[in-house]
C-alpha cells in the first residue's frame, strides 16, 4: 500500500514539474512582451519630459527677453506682475509633478530627462525672480537706475 502512495506522490510531483516546465518554456515570450511594454512606457515618459523641458525652456527665454524692456506704462507693469504670478503658479505645478516622480528618480529611470526637467524648473524660478527684481525692486535703487540709463546710451 505504501508503494502505491509513493508512486502517486512521484507521479504528482512529475506532473507538476512537467506542467511548470512547459509553462516556463512559453513564458519568455510573455516576459519579453512585458519588458517591451515597460520599456515603451519609459520611452514615452522620456518623450513627455523632453517636451515639457522644451516648453519650460521656451518660456524662460521669452521671460528673459522681457527683462530688456524699459519705459513700461502701468498697463504693461500690471501685465508683468500677472505674468510673474502665473509663472510662480506654473512652477508650483511643475514642482508637484517632479516630486510625484520620486520613485522613478530613486530607480534612476529617465535620469537625464528628469534632471533636465528639474533644471528647467529651477531656471524658471530664477527667470521670474529676475523679472520681478528688474521691474519692481531694482528701479527703487538709485544706483541701478543710473547704471541702466548709462547702459542704454551704449
Amino acid at each position: 500500500m505504501e508503494t502505491i502512495t509513493h508512486k502517486a506522490e512521484i507521479e504528482n510531483t512529475f506532473s507538476r514539474i512537467r506542467t511548470i516546465s512547459f509553462e516556463e518554456k512559453k513564458s519568455p515570450l510573455l516576459y519579453e512582451e512585458k519588458v517591451n511594454a515597460f520599456l515603451d512606457v519609459i520611452i514615452e515618459l522620456k518623450k513627455i519630459l523632453i517636451e515639457k523641458t522644451q516648453i519650460i525652456n521656451n518660456i524662460n527665454e521669452r521671460i528673459e527677453k522681457l527683462t530688456w524692456f524699459n519705459d513700461l506704462d502701468e498697463d504693461c507693469m500690471m501685465l508683468i506682475n500677472d505674468l510673474i504670478s502665473s509663472a510662480k503658479d506654473l512652477r508650483s505645478s511643475l514642482i508637484r509633478q517632479y516630486v510625484s516622480m520620486n520613485l522613478i528618480r530613486k530607480k534612476a529611470i529617465a535620469k537625464d530627462e528628469i534632471r533636465d526637467f528639474k533644471n528647467a524648473i529651477d531656471e524658471l524660478k530664477e527667470t521670474y525672480e529676475d523679472l520681478e527684481s528688474i521691474f519692481f525692486y531694482l528701479p527703487k535703487i538709485k544706483e541701478f537706475v543710473e547704471t541702466t540709463k548709462q547702459l542704454s546710451l551704449i
